[in-house]
């Protein structure tokens, strides 16, 4: 006697995803909200690879390890949101997509990225916030994504950040907090639409006096500092606040001061946080 064969996907995994699926098929709605649904795979959103309609897919708050190539057949997709899931490696085909502005891939378990991605015609906003990602993990054309407006590091493991950074000519928000950060390479300053920088939590004792070339201290900008060893000079007038730590960091004074101690710099200030119990670095169980 012949039996059906069994599923390894769980049933109420996919009537979720799939009703939220149906739903869309059935409006035409171009925006697909499948956040908090217990997804751990593509195959449980049946047909999703084929609605090349979509403009925008959330899937935030899953558990969702591996990206399918063919999430690249979704031409017209604006925004992706794959927030808080499980995502250790991504597919080279990600960077093909024509119309993708928004990508977030934060708190996920990715240690790299894959060779090409800096190939995005259009994006603008990119946040890899908490994950496991270093210096070296960008690949060779990564700063040719010269539409990219905000880039979010926040929450990984770098201790430097390519010369190439001052590449990205149109970037506004810059966001590197709570790395490693030993120094600050000079091309920051050729960032000169730059409106916003965090480098706060960092190993950070002094800057590149190319920073003040920035407008970091108008109405609209931001320049969050604080939790770094930095040396006496720049710690006394961050005391007294931002602009005058700009002020010192264009002054001839801190100039002279900088070169003397890139000169005879010693060892970096020591890791002040343990990041071997972090989320990211968790393996999955198989």
């Amino acid at each position: 006697m012949n039996q059906a064969p069994v599923s390894c996907i769980p049933n109420a995994k996919m009537s979720k995803a799939k009703k939220v699926l149906d739903e869309a098929r059935a409006s035409g709605n171009p925006e697909l909200d499948l956040m908090e649904k217990g997804i751990s795979s593509f195959e449980e959103m049946p047909g999703l690879l084929n609605m090349a309609h979509i403009t925008r897919l959330t899937l935030s708050h899953n558990k969702i390890v591996d990206i399918p190539p063919g999430l690249a057949n979704l031409v017209n997709l604006e925004i992706l949101t794959l927030f808080n899931n499980y995502i250790e490696e991504l597919p080279v085909s990600l960077s093909s997509m024509p119309k993708l502005r928004i990508l977030n891939l934060g708190m996920n378990r990715l240690n790299a990225l894959p060779r090409g991605f800096g190939a995005f015609p259009v994006l603008e906003v990119l946040d890899l916030t908490y994950n496991n990602l270093n210096e070296e993990s960008f690949p060779a054309n990564f700063f040719i994504l010269e539409t990219l407006r905000a880039l979010y590091l926040g929450d990984n493991d770098f201790e430097f950040i390519p010369s190439e950074i001052g590449q990205l000519k149109n970037l506004q928000i810059l966001v590197l907090r709570d790395n490693d950060l030993i120094e600050i390479p000079k091309e920051i300053g050729d960032l000169t639409r730059l409106r916003e920088l965090h480098i706060q939590g960092n190993r950070l004792t002094v800057l590149p006096p190319e920073i003040g070339q920035l407008d970091l201290i108008g109405n609209k900008s931001v320049l969050k500092m604080d939790y770094n060893p930095w040396v006496a000079p720049i710690a006394d007038q961050l005391q007294v606040g931002i602009s005058h730590v700009i002020d010192y960091i264009r002054s001839e004074t801190y100039r002279y001061l900088f070169s003397r101690h890139v000169s005879v710099r010693g060892p970096p200030p020591p890791k002040y946080i343990d990041k071997t119990n972090k989320l990211s670095r968790i393996r999955r169980n198989i």
